[in-house]
């Protein structure tokens, strides 16, 4: 597995909703390092696109999050390539999906192992995904490892994306790293 480039890359924030945050086990600590992706991800031109399962009942993307996107598609199926707009809704010619979200063993799990069938290169964020119970999230790990699937921090994202100290945003990022 090569390392991750800016220019093959975008992140899918899965479902940090209002409504499903607070269940989710150190949820602060997921919206915490979530957010921190996203800022380095608009730093480093790196599309960043949410989904928001039925936002009718489970309200909206955390406010933390939502000057962070460039675009929210709605669901209603857990696996999010299964919505009509999902596809058109991705950039084109980026491959490489960082997933981050809720819950990491239902709606994380099932988009990611299908957006691996679809041809992507689908990676989990684990510091950026949370479930209701630790057992879930880790259970979604080891599946996720079993389909011999990427799985890497944030940090180690950010700093790929980077490349080396000479890039222009290097010190925007760090600051961003440091302030975690």
């Amino acid at each position: 597995m090569a390392t991750l480039r800016a220019h093959e890359s975008f992140v899918l924030v899965i479902d940090m909703q209002t409504g499903l945050l607070p269940a989710i086990a150190e949820h602060q600590n997921v919206l915490g390092a979530a957010c921190r992706l996203a800022r380095a991800a608009r730093l480093l031109d790196v599309p960043v696109i949410a989904t928001e399962h039925w936002p009718d009942k489970i309200g909206s993307t955390d406010a933390a999050m939502q000057d962070l996107l460039d675009k929210v598609v709605s669901k209603t199926h857990f696996d999010a390539t299964r919505e009509s707009d999902f596809h058109a809704a991705l950039p084109a010619g980026r491959h490489k999906v960082l997933l981050i979200g809720t819950e990491a063993h239902v709606c994380v799990l099932q988009t990611g192992l299908s957006l691996a069938d679809m041809g992507y290169s689908p990676v989990l964020v684990t510091d950026c995904i949370g479930s209701r119970h630790a057992d879930d999230k880790t259970a979604a790990s080891t599946r996720w490892a079993q389909r011999g699937l990427e799985q890497i921090s944030s940090e180690m994202a950010l700093f790929e994306w980077l490349e080396t100290p000479a890039h222009p945003s290097f010190r925007d990022v760090l600051a961003l790293v440091k302030g975690s």
